[in-house]
């Protein structure tokens, strides 16, 4: 790769990694995973930057670099060694402090998501966290936007019944 694309290509990492490592965690839950599948889209991105068209589009880029994302937590979680267990007592619970705590939200909704399944979570992650309308996530994740509608509409059942109670706790009060 020339000089002036691998500048082209430090300049976008520079400026998205973190939104990347980001939307991986929401995805998998942990963030030693999620850095694992954020460098893996940044490796292939930048493995195939000479190819993608319209590169000079920030959002050409991203909808690659998420797809990128999507596939890459979606095949991990298919692999049987990382099936996680249910066990009936969590194991290490971190007690919340406050039930105004962000950072107890912020953990029931995190574990909540983790039990969604992998592809109705990407969609979650992609509308909500990502904020992409419907075509948008459909473009990223390579699926009809009636796929996403289903998925979004499962997904959120899910986290519902995940949240279970603790759902409460996420509203706002008032």
């Amino acid at each position: 790769m020339d000089a002036s694309a691998e500048q082209e290509f430090a300049e976008y990492f520079g400026a998205r990694r973190d939104t990347v490592r980001r939307t991986a965690f929401l995805m998998c839950g942990d963030w030693h995973r999620a850095d694992d599948h954020a460098q893996a889209a940044f490796v292939a991105l930048h493995r195939h930057w000479r190819r993608i068209r319209g590169r000079d589009d920030v959002r050409v880029l991203d909808a690659w670099v998420r797809r990128t994302l999507m596939r890459s937590v979606v095949d991990e979680s298919r692999r049987p060694w990382r099936r996680e267990r249910v066990t009936p007592e969590v194991p290490d619970a971190v007690p919340a402090r406050d039930a105004g705590d962000g950072i107890a939200t912020r953990e029931a909704l995190v574990t909540a998501l983790r039990s969604v399944p992998s592809r109705q979570r990407a969609v979650l992650v992609l509308r909500y966290f990502d904020d992409l309308d419907v075509a948008a996530t459909a473009a990223a994740l390579g699926c009809s936007a009636g796929t996403v509608k289903s998925q979004t509409s499962h997904g959120l059942a899910a986290l519902r019944a995940a949240l279970g109670d603790g759902i409460d706790d996420l509203r706002p009060a008032g």
